[in-house]
């Protein structure tokens, strides 16, 4: 299993480990990965996610599961949070982010 947030796409990252002496070894930082049980109100059931702990605070602090997904492009999120935006986002009725086109003020 991979160790990526299904909701943030937060990976690995690759750096060095620096000895007194300046010498430099290859080493991984991996992300603080948490199993959890997310709530979903509009579906009205629980999700099981592998989500990142700075992740889960981006959820808590969007107001949930659900305006977190709404609001997050699909570029981050795993296959299975892009099924369950899809689902939601059918659910709730709302439009897509940005399929609307601005309205333009008329000077006159």
């Amino acid at each position: 299993m991979s160790r990526i947030c299904e909701l943030t796409g937060k990976g690995r990252q690759v750096g060095h480990n620096v000895s007194h002496a300046n010498n430099k070894t290859k080493r991984t930082f991996l992300p603080n990965l948490q199993n959890v049980t997310l709530i979903s109100d509009s579906l009205e059931r629980s999700i099981r996610l592998r989500v990142s702990t700075h992740g889960l605070r981006s959820v808590e602090h969007n107001g949930g599961l659900d305006n977190w997904l709404v609001k997050t492009s699909d570029t981050a999120l795993s296959l299975r949070a892009r099924r369950l935006k899809r689902d939601i986002v059918k659910k709730l009725g709302v439009k897509k982010i940005g399929a609307e086109k601005p309205e333009v003020a008329a000077t006159a």
